[in-house]
């Protein structure tokens, strides 16, 4: 009995199949390449050749583009590096914890340009100043269940906070705010930045600035409680 002939499909597979198994095929028949018609969104190139320089130059274009936005993030990251530093020496300048609250507060809003930050702080000091941006809680983390899941994590987090969190923190600005990044200070208290922008503080975005900032601000308390 005859072997059913192959149909199109089947046999053009195997000669792909044959070609991924000899990927130097065409340099041994180099006539064969030259007559070779490669299929692009373009249209058809005259030859392999032709058709593999294009490809490579995409390939670099793609590979500028991204070196483009490394460079970028690069630059923005050298910038936030810049302002934590700047942060951290206003910090050490300050010597009691009304100035080191209102150094945080100035330099926060202004280097970091931040439209509401919140101080949420552990215990009672009569020597702090009466604003909005700062709420003392006498009864420390025990006090504020809205936030227990999140100060459990003792990590920063970031991104779109339910309405009761968003009160918690913001209070009468909690409406406008629409994304947010939370950082627990440890036994001091929690230092919130909030947004209008949905888009600044996301779920996935890295918290490596925040920690470091967190870090900061806890230590100054701590050194500003110390001296005093």
């Amino acid at each position: 009995m005859n072997a059913p002939l192959s149909d199109d499909a089947t046999e053009a597979g195997a000669v792909a199949a044959y070609l991924k198994q000899h990927p130097s095929f065409l340099s041994d028949y180099p006539e064969l390449a030259a007559q070779l018609t490669v299929p692009r969104e373009q249209g058809p190139v005259a030859s392999l050749a032709t058709y593999q320089l294009q490809q490579l130059r995409e390939k670099n274009a793609e590979l500028e583009r991204r070196l483009a936005d490394l460079t970028a993030i690069a630059a923005d990251n050298e910038r936030l590096m810049e302002r934590v530093h700047a942060l951290t020496v206003a910090l050490l300048r300050a010597n009691t914890l009304e100035v080191t609250t209102r150094t945080m507060m100035a330099r926060l809003s202004e280097d970091f340009h931040t439209e509401q930050v919140r101080l949420l702080l552990f215990g009672n000091n009569a020597d702090l100043p009466r604003s909005n941006w700062l709420r003392q809680v006498g009864g420390g983390a025990a006090e504020l269940p809205e936030l227990a899941e999140l100060l459990q994590r003792h990590e920063p987090v970031s991104g779109r906070l339910s309405p009761d969190k968003l009160a918690c923190l913001f209070g009468d600005e909690a409406p406008s705010i629409r994304s947010a990044a939370l950082m627990p200070l440890g036994e001091a208290g929690i230092l919130a930045i909030g947004s209008q922008d949905p888009d600044r503080f996301q779920p996935g975005m890295g918290t490596l600035f925040l920690k470091m900032i967190a870090a900061t601000v806890t230590a100054a308390l701590a050194r500003a409680r110390d001296l005093a």
